[in-house]
């Protein structure tokens, strides 16, 4: 996603750490070969960020910035009502798919993540108005682990890319992708007086334990 920064050194320097991060992690990265895919000197990266470590937060700043745009689009109503914000965060994000893999595999980016769950917090709290049964965990609990399953497919996209016999990144894999995840969200694998029981019976082991 770009902005009019984009066309500064700094900028250039930012996108080219982005793919090299996402490429090669960030003890794998140098800022040699950052300031050489940016076009600048080391001198000048060191100028603008002063260390790598520096310049992996600036990335992550710049990819929480999508993150806060879409929220802000959720609450200006920019975003229609019942659709997924998470999705369309995850779209914006798209061009830096390797870099927020590694980053979350690696352990990197607690507030990019934190960011979106809560945009998946305020999406959950839209549908909980037409729930008509008590959640079994708080939203926040539901929010986050919801976040990390929507956010699973970037980081094991080459394990889901080979089940499904398509790179997923691709358009034709996306589709089916999208195809794949309607059907197991349309048709739950358990109906609610199962999901229930099952709850009840967690209860009991818990209190007999």
């Amino acid at each position: 996603m770009t902005e009019p920064e984009d066309l500064t050194a700094r900028a250039r320097i930012r996108e080219a750490a982005l793919l090299h991060f996402g490429e090669h992690g960030f003890e794998g990265a140098t800022t040699r070969a950052i300031a050489e895919t940016a076009g600048v000197s080391p001198g000048l990266l060191r100028h603008h960020f002063g260390s790598k470590r520096a310049l992996r937060e600036a990335c992550d700043e710049h990819l929480i910035r999508i993150v806060r745009r879409i929220e802000g689009d959720v609450r200006a109503g920019a975003v229609p009502a019942g659709s997924n914000p998470v999705a369309a965060a995850l779209d914006a994000l798209a061009p830096y798919r390797l870099y927020v893999a590694r980053a979350l595999a690696e352990g990197w980016a607690e507030p990019l993540f934190d960011g979106i769950a809560e945009l998946s917090e305020r999406w959950l709290e839209e549908l909980d108005e037409t729930r008509t049964d008590e959640p079994f965990a708080g939203r926040k609990a539901r929010a986050t682990v919801s976040t990390a399953m929507s956010l699973s497919i970037g980081v094991l996209h080459k394990h889901v890319s080979r089940g499904l016999g398509v790179d997923v990144f691709s358009p034709e894999g996306a589709h089916l992708l999208a195809l794949t995840l309607l059907d197991l969200y349309s048709h739950p694998l358990l109906t609610p007086a199962a999901a229930a029981e099952l709850r009840d019976a967690l209860g009991r082991s818990r209190a007999s334990g």
